[in-house]
């Protein structure tokens, strides 16, 4: 029988976060737009959490340039935000490893939030300041849908025996 090697499981993680990409520049209704959870911050900050000696602040800077390029946003702006996220997910990822899921979302919905107030940071900076509330809905959405998403991604890392 082969044992599952200690360094396997990197393309997993990537394919996960080229996921996340896709939904974030998925095409939805307008009415939804500020609604639309931010997939690539929810999945960065599971692998921060899952796997913190392969995911940490690096992957976060490109992911987040990726996103910029993506989206068209300022680039480094979500760069910037992802990278803080990444930081402060490796500084406490001991301690929110054990908390159920429900008290896991209120962390998860802080680090969000953290990271959509660094890019309103950014942005208003440069005199482009949101003008509606809901450029903060989507910290509470991805709260709301983080223990969904913490249950498929740790069945996915288990499956494919994405070791730390």
């Amino acid at each position: 029988m082969l044992m599952p090697s200690k360094q396997g499981g990197g393309g997993v993680i990537l394919l996960t976060l080229i996921i996340a990409l896709y939904l974030a520049i998925l095409p939805i209704p307008a009415w939804a737009a500020g609604f639309r959870p931010p997939w690539a911050s929810l999945v960065l900050i599971y692998w921060c959490l899952a796997t913190p000696e392969r995911v940490g602040v690096l992957t976060a800077w490109v992911l987040g340039l990726t996103l910029d390029s993506l989206t068209g946003s300022l680039l480094g702006e979500n760069a910037l935000s992802l990278a803080i996220v990444a930081y402060i997910c490796l500084h406490i990822f001991n301690r929110v490893r054990v908390f159920p899921l429900w008290q896991q979302a209120l962390i998860v919905f802080s680090l969000l939030l953290l990271q959509y107030m660094a890019s309103f940071w950014v942005r208003s900076s440069l005199g482009h300041m949101p003008t509606t509330f809901l450029f903060w809905v989507p910290p509470l959405v991805g709260a709301l849908i983080w223990p969904w998403l913490f249950i498929v991604l740790r069945d996915t890392r288990r499956r494919f025996n994405v070791v730390r």
